[in-house]
């Protein structure tokens, strides 16, 4: 008999269709049954000898909610015998319902029950327990997770001693994932966790790669690529993760019309073993980044989400640095100006912040110049090792994609049919924070332009990383900032901006409630709770790592009246 591996994840949902992932532990019919008549079924596909399937499922109404479970061969595998959890649900969204959409990044797999978490509780724990807690309340309508969904080049130890039972570990990449296999360890670890698994299952998801789903600093820069494809491991490494998240995260992003006419997926889904197609994919993609497109379009009525790849579509010549290849950023303003009228918010995730603390923008472009050699070979060389050493490849670390995406943001946020706001959803640098920039002379647009940065979900925060970006925005870090800059010959940005909220420090989720033309921005962290009293959502499933913890209001605030 066929049993559930992982999953399920309800991935797309809209007011009549919806997308259900699972992972089975051989070929079988996967099937989606829900109460009030909702029904998909598919075969499973095959690749490096797990079973997968993305279930279409229709006879959803808008405006409704109904509990649904999964079926393989027609036995019931979900929910799971005697679960704790509330059942699964697709809600499906009418016309003019608000949107409530949860975004974060950078997530290590929390420790089984009954182990101590050395970073603190995780966020995504947390808010499965309170909505467990509270089925009847509020939850988001969908879940944006912005990369480091699960960390290739940092194991845990259970995972690490997994390794060393597969391989020789003194052999790199050491106890770093190394193929398709291992990979697929990753996410059993962070998508069995049985609250992050539940909170799967009933809440739609968006996800984009950031660079621990592959490795620390990916593509960071023309040198630091060639000096990877020296290595022995890196090819086998780069390929299985392209795969995988293909396999994992992206095909959930896509929409049904999209799912029927990709030709991937058609090619294997009709072949009995898929490994050898998703292999030349991913072989393709690597020798020429232009010929994939990972970024995508996700629109919640009057909202519309565009997620963009941060890592994959770069251009890495120091001639021609771009963090955008051409079809991409081409991709991208279509998409954002693409009947303007029709939305009220336009969000642009993408996982790497666009605007920094200032010390940190300056140091990066500064960094920039002199990579490009503007102060002579010497400093170049320096440039290079200081760029690897100090992670400086953001959007400010390629001058000409930054001043394009502030221009394409004043485009779409003015006119007549500009929308209420635009905010740019970001992650990875572990603290959350908003800012809110400034056109000079006060020709910038109609709508409201945000930062809004939000990270990590579950991860440590060292001291340096607290200090280093308390100074960052400070007025001493601003003015040493300019020096860097002035000394790379650098132009002022096109803008100026300042941090309107923050930094905050902790494991932590932005919630966007966006109604009409109105919006409203809440960070919420998770805290420890003493005992079981006072754990947020008292009946929340005994046990469970959220019912330690609680999800604390740290700041509110109306964006958009």
């Amino acid at each position: 008999m066929a049993e559930l591996q992982l999953g399920p994840l309800l991935r797309y949902a809209d007011g009549s269709s919806a997308t259900v992932w699972v992972e089975a532990s051989r070929p079988c019919t996967a099937e989606v049954r829900g109460v009030d008549g909702a029904h998909g079924a598919s075969h499973t596909f095959q690749v490096a000898g797990h079973h997968y399937a993305l279930i279409p499922v229709t006879g959803l109404t808008p405006g409704t909610a109904q509990s649904y479970e999964v079926l393989l061969d027609g036995a019931r595998v979900w929910p799971l015998p005697d679960s704790p959890f509330p059942p699964s649900l697709i809600r499906t969204p009418a016309d003019g319902d608000p949107v409530r959409l949860a975004f974060g990044s950078c997530r290590w797999a929390a420790p089984p029950a009954g182990e101590p978490d050395p970073v603190g509780p995780d966020a995504l724990d947390t808010l499965a327990a309170r909505i467990a807690a509270e089925p009847d309340g509020e939850r988001p309508d969908v879940l944006v997770l912005l990369g480091d969904q699960v960390y290739a080049d940092e194991t845990s130890k259970a995972t690490s001693r997994w390794l060393a039972a597969r391989r020789d570990l003194s052999e790199p990449p050491g106890d770093e994932v190394a193929d398709y296999e291992e990979y697929t360890r990753l996410y059993y670890e962070s998508w069995l966790d049985p609250e992050v698994r539940w909170l799967l299952s009933t809440v739609p998801s968006c996800m984009i790669f950031d660079d621990h789903d592959v490795i620390d600093d990916w593509n960071t820069s023309a040198a630091w690529l060639a000096d990877m494809r020296e290595t022995s491991w890196w090819r086998e490494r780069l390929l299985s993760g392209l795969m995988s998240y293909w396999v994992h995260q992206h095909l959930g992003n896509l929409s049904p019309h999209e799912l029927a006419t990709d030709p991937l997926y058609a090619a294997v889904r009709e072949t009995a073993d898929g490994t050898d197609l998703l292999r030349s994919f991913a072989c393709k993609a690597d020798a020429d980044p232009a010929s994939v497109r990972w970024s995508y379009r996700r629109d919640f009525g009057r909202v519309r989400l565009l997620m963009v790849d941060t890592r994959a579509a770069r251009v890495l010549d120091e001639g021609a640095r771009s963090m955008l290849n051409p079809g991409e950023a081409r991709w991208l303003r279509e998409q954002a100006l693409d009947d303007r009228g029709s939305y009220d918010h336009l969000l642009i995730g993408t996982s790497l912040p666009w605007l920094l603390p200032h010390l940190v923008h300056d140091a990066e472009a500064w960094n920039a110049s002199l990579c490009r050699g503007e102060r002579g070979e010497r400093w170049a060389r320096f440039g290079e090792d200081l760029r690897r050493r100090a992670d400086l490849e953001h959007w400010a670390a390629f001058p000409s994609s930054f001043d394009a995406l502030t221009e394409l943001i004043a485009e779409a946020g003015s006119g007549a049919q500009a929308p209420a706001t635009v905010c740019v959803l970001s992650g990875d640098v572990h603290h959350a924070y908003v800012a809110e920039p400034t056109w000079p002379d006060g020709r910038g647009p109609e709508a409201r332009v945000l930062q809004l940065t939000c990270s990590p979900v579950h991860n440590a925060i060292h001291a340096a990383i607290r200090l280093g970006f308390r100074f960052g925005w400070s007025g001493a870090g601003r003015w040493l900032g300019r020096r860097f800059a002035g000394h790379g010959g650098c132009p002022q940005p096109p803008i100026d901006w300042r941090r309107t909220g923050g930094p905050w420090f902790g494991n932590q989720l932005m919630t966007l409630t966006l109604r009409g033309r109105s919006a409203r921005l809440r960070l919420e962290q998770a805290r420890a709770v003493r005992g079981a009293a006072g754990a947020e959502g008292a009946g929340a499933p005994a046990g469970a790592q959220g019912a330690r913890a609680r999800l604390r209001t740290v700041s509110e605030s109306e964006l958009a009246p």
